[in-house]
């Protein structure tokens, strides 16, 4: 497995355990984030959709859909910046930078991976 596949790979396994995470248990989940419980069905839809999104991940890192891990990168360092907006915007909680931070970080990990030469990918 590339560099970037892993990066990739190790993303996918966190959303695969924050996904059902907030589908089974938001509140205990969310708690340490100053995150009140949540009432509506909306924490676990998206917790749905990101448990549905590890397992693409997982996919795409197995199979060195390069494409997609590119495509991902993009994705990923968009979360932050439009996080701070909801944050802004709509009152949305500060903890949300937090989860931000970490697609950003994961996203600049993949981009750095991806640009090492396919040979010192060991």
């Amino acid at each position: 497995m590339t560099p970037a596949a892993r990066t990739v790979h190790l993303f996918g396994l966190y959303l695969c355990l924050l996904g059902p995470g907030l589908v089974l248990i938001p509140g205990p989940l969310l708690a340490p984030f100053a995150i009140a419980a949540p009432m509506e069905i909306w924490v676990r839809v998206a917790g749905l959709l990101a448990g549905l999104l590890g397992i693409y991940y997982l996919v795409a890192a197995r199979h060195e859909l390069t494409p997609l891990i590119r495509a991902s990168v993009w994705g990923r360092a968009a979360v932050l910046p439009l996080f701070a907006l909801l944050v802004v915007l709509y009152a949305a909680p500060t903890a949300l930078l937090v989860f931000g931070a970490v697609d950003a970080a994961a996203a600049l990990w993949t981009g750095l991976a991806l640009r090492r030469p396919r040979e010192l990918a060991v």
